[in-house]
């Protein structure tokens, strides 16, 4: 009996936040909570991440009233497992944000385990977030369309892990400090003298400074030398790359730079996720890019 899949996706994925084509696509939703002012929100649901950007910036206090982001809880990934079953789905493609920012891949792998014999579940960690992540699912789901097997799929998504990229710059480090991810001497000094951490998702799907600058001016040139070399002599054809962004403006001081450059988005700019703006606040903004696998680039 051939197999009826569905493509699921967590709500950091962005899709829901994407071109309409996107959102056109049937991909399912596991949805991450959100809780600031004392209430839970569930990501994508009833959360709007340009309302909510807009609030970051009105805290009064942030260092004291932190908004922070929970896993899934496990009634709400039951309750999307079991609406799969009920609407005759016996495979899912399930694609998370990194494991490394927190445990929600484990969270959906425990629950999709009591489905056994009803449901094949195939986890996939992205090893980033945001539209990255997002990037994965719709390719995913543009295969099953295709009628592609699932084993081809999963070693397509693989492919397409190894060479995802995320490149950007945080404008402000408040956040990064209060969630802890810059401490003590070093977060007071980069305060002082205006550094600038230059970020990117390691091919482990941890969220890194691979550089620093002193001001958004240099932190912005060194991104854009990133993506240069990122990209080199690939055709634009072979690539996809836009703008993430949390708060809004965050990407005005990379459309002259990128200009000079020669640098040319080829897809829509995608605001990030409420979950990634919890930890870096209203502040985060770069690059995403996805590469295309070429006829002369193997598979495996």
């Amino acid at each position: 009996m051939e197999e009826k899949r569905i493509v699921c996706c967590t709500s950091t994925g962005c899709i829901e936040y994407a071109p309409e084509r996107y959102r056109k696509l049937g991909i399912e939703f596991f949805r991450i909570i959100v809780n600031y002012d004392d209430k839970d929100y569930y990501e994508g649901k009833d959360l709007n991440p340009y309302e909510f950007f807009k609030y970051e910036k009105t805290i009064p206090n942030p260092k004291e009233h932190l908004p922070h982001s929970a896993i899934p809880d496990y009634a709400s990934i039951k309750a999307t497992f079991d609406s799969i079953v009920e609407r005759g789905y016996t495979e899912a493609i399930v694609v998370t944000l990194s494991r490394y920012l927190g445990a929600t891949y484990e969270a959906i792998e425990r629950v999709g385990k009591e489905y056994e014999g009803k449901l094949k579940v195939h986890m996939v960690d992205s090893k980033i977030t945001c539209f990255g992540e997002g990037m994965l699912a719709i390719q995913a789901q543009e295969l099953v369309n295709k009628g592609v097997d699932t084993e081809t799929i999963l070693k397509e998504l693989e492919w397409s892990k190894a060479h995802q990229e995320f490149i950007g710059t945080c404008a402000k480090l408040d956040y990064l400090i209060y969630n802890g991810r810059l401490k003590g001497g070093k977060a007071f000094m980069g305060k002082l003298i205006g550094i600038v951490p230059v970020m990117h998702f390691s091919h482990e799907g941890v969220l890194e400074p691979f550089a620093s600058a002193v001001g958004m001016k240099k932190g912005v040139k060194a991104c854009i030398e990133e993506v240069k070399r990122v990209l080199g002599d690939r055709d634009p054809k072979d690539y996809l790359i836009w703008h993430n962004f949390t708060g809004e403006g965050s990407i005005d001081p990379y459309l002259e730079p990128e200009k000079e450059a020669g640098i040319v988005m080829n897809h829509e700019d995608v605001v990030a996720s409420p979950v990634t703006g919890c930890h870096t606040g209203p502040y985060l903004a770069g690059y995403g890019i996805f590469m295309k696998r070429r006829e002369d680039e193997p598979l495996e």
